[in-house]
């Protein structure tokens, strides 16, 4: 118990050390169409497509994908967002045999060149929407990138042609440029679906997704995360929520995925955990309070998981009250922490509490949970989720670990945990302790049952929306503005993006002061728009360190000041 004391906070049925079975990812959906072949799997604009027909899908995906050259260390790029294109893509990928990379919409074209050549992607499926295919195109002959593979968001609904007309209204179709080096989605479908299945591999050490994540420095690394790390993250959470009678029924269950897909939140909690269980998928290429409510109340969604600021969303919409969304069972909160007064009032709101947890890109990402049944200790991220172990490492001596209580970096072990960063084994040397933990950035301590509270970061990092956002980057291309000398970016309180970036810069001699508006439409091609800075303050000096440093912590006092002098 000393070692683990969690334990004694775990319900009823739910068992930490549950034995984990590492098994090829695709083998999830293929178990889900054996045991509910007729049960509906996605639900999409109208459109529902049963456990049967995804398996066919996805099938066919593979042997059209085989046919232009995937096959094992081949990896293939998905640039998409909620839809059925998602799923079928990266379970067609993985049957291929190929190894998946998420691109985020949200990239600057910097970062998806750069995500394009170190990931080696040599195809990529889209969409033709004018928010997506555009910034793909012109990586064809810039990059390695060999194919564009274009699926279109109407083919993949009940009324393809009125869609399709709806769309082009809008301005929300790109015109495609049809050559050698594109492929239609739907003509990689047109065959019988007997694909080559490649003789079995070891599901610990193959890599099925390269995920990037950012850096402090430089450009965003590749966490290799292989079939053993989410399929024991999905059997994870489907423990946590076991026990008599269980949280989660298979084959019953309803779920909104209004996450971005490229997420590796959502990857895991909606598609694979939703898959496992047998649940229906119910897609949102978007979130939209509206939507998500009239879905919640008429659809009888069970399971709906996201961030802080959609549940701030839902709470504070005006039609909130006129919804019914007393048949949520299970709500999860990940990405950043949940303020306690969103999750009070939205229960009070639902009737379901909200099960806050923290995990990262690296754990595929499960870390902690809140158990549905067990305590919900306000400011608390939860206990270790099973099979994992975590340790609070000593902030001054990197051989030691703290006594609970006292507060440390966190440090994560278990079969979740990243293989490591692709071709980067210096980075992964860095987080990796004397014992074989991960060190995370994360400070906290750990109370006397285990729930961990997080109360600062090792790492200069801010969290925007679930987006790690790191200031250096920022500050980096907001130098290049001519009128820049100095620059500095700390994180302010968002009531809805739980932090947002506000930059101070000095000005050159001589140089012309400019507006908020001016600067975010010079950076607007350079960062993406989870990275967008979001205030501005323009000083004549910045302050520096004894050592002449620029002093981050002298703004961030200053700002606290501020804020409480206002209260």
């Amino acid at each position: 118990m000393e070692k683990h004391p969690w334990l004694a906070a775990y319900p009823d049925g739910v068992h930490w050390d549950r034995r984990i079975e590492p098994v090829l990812v695709q083998r999830i959906l293929d178990d889900a169409v054996a045991k509910w072949p007729d049960r509906p799997a996605v639900g999409f604009m109208g459109k529902g497509i049963t456990y049967r027909e995804l398996g066919s899908l996805t099938d066919r995906l593979a042997k059209g994908l085989q046919q232009l050259g995937v096959e094992p260390g081949v990896h293939v790029g998905i640039y998409l967002p909620n839809s059925p294109h998602c799923v079928i893509s990266f379970f067609g990928i993985l049957k291929a045999g190929g190894t998946v990379v998420n691109y985020s919409p949200l990239d600057a074209a910097k970062v998806l060149e750069h995500k394009i050549e170190d990931s080696q992607s040599d195809f990529l499926i889209t969409l033709d929407m004018a928010a997506l295919y555009p910034n793909m195109v012109g990586m064809l002959g810039k990059t390695r990138l060999q194919k564009l593979i274009v699926g279109n968001m109407a083919e993949m609904t009940p009324i393809p042609e009125t869609v399709a007309v709806h769309m082009k209204a809008g301005k929300q179709i790109a015109e495609v440029a049809w050559d050698e080096r594109h492929v239609k989605f739907c003509a990689l479908l047109d065959n019988d679906g007997e694909y080559t299945r490649h003789p079995m591999v070891d599901p610990v050490d193959t890599v099925a997704v390269l995920q990037y994540t950012g850096g402090t420095t430089g450009m965003p690394k590749g966490a290799m995360l292989t079939h053993a790390n989410l399929s024991s993250a999905t059997q994870q959470y489907a423990e946590s929520t076991r026990g008599e009678p269980p949280v989660l029924e298979e084959g019953k269950e309803r779920f909104l995925a209004v996450l971005p897909p490229f997420h590796i939140y959502a990857l895991t909690v909606n598609m694979l955990f939703g898959l496992t269980l047998g649940a229906e998928l119910i897609q949102h290429a978007r979130f939209d309070p509206k939507a998500a409510l009239e879905d919640i109340s008429s659809k009888k969604i069970s399971v709906f998981c996201g961030v802080p600021t959609m549940f701030t969303a839902l709470i504070d919409h005006p039609d909130t009250p006129n919804y019914d969304l007393h048949s949520l069972k299970y709500c999860g909160s990940g990405g950043a922490p949940l303020p306690v007064e969103v999750g009070q009032r939205y229960t009070s709101i639902t009737g379901c509490p909200i099960s806050e947890g923290w995990g990262m890109t690296e754990t595929s990402p499960t870390g902690t949970f809140t158990p549905v049944r067990g305590k919900n200790k306000a400011g608390s991220c939860g206990i270790p989720l099973p099979n994992i172990e975590i340790k609070l490492l000593s902030l001054e001596d990197p051989m030691k670990y703290v006594p609970q209580g006292e507060r440390g970096e966190i440090c994560i072990k278990g079969p979740n945990v990243m293989k490591g960063y692709w071709k980067n084994p210096d980075a992964t040397a860095e987080i990796t302790t004397f014992d074989d933990f991960m060190r995370t950035g994360d400070v906290a301590y750990m109370d006397e049952e285990g729930y961990i509270f997080i109360v600062d970061r090792c790492k200069d990092m801010l969290l925007c929306s679930g987006f790690n956002v790191y200031p250096r980057v920022l500050e980096e291309v907001i130098y290049q503005h001519p009128a820049v000398a100095e620059v500095c970016v700390i994180g302010i309180p968002d009531t809805y993006r739980g932090q947002s970036p506000k930059a101070f810069v000095a000005l050159k001699k001589g140089a012309q002061p400019f507006t908020l508006e001016q600067l975010q439409a010079f950076l607007k091609d350079k960062l993406g728009k989870h990275e967008m800075v979001h205030a501005l303050e323009i000083r004549s000096v910045l302050p520096k360190t004894a050592v002449g440093k620029l002093s981050k912590k002298d703004l961030v006092d200053e700002e606290a000041s501020a804020r409480a002098a206002k209260v």
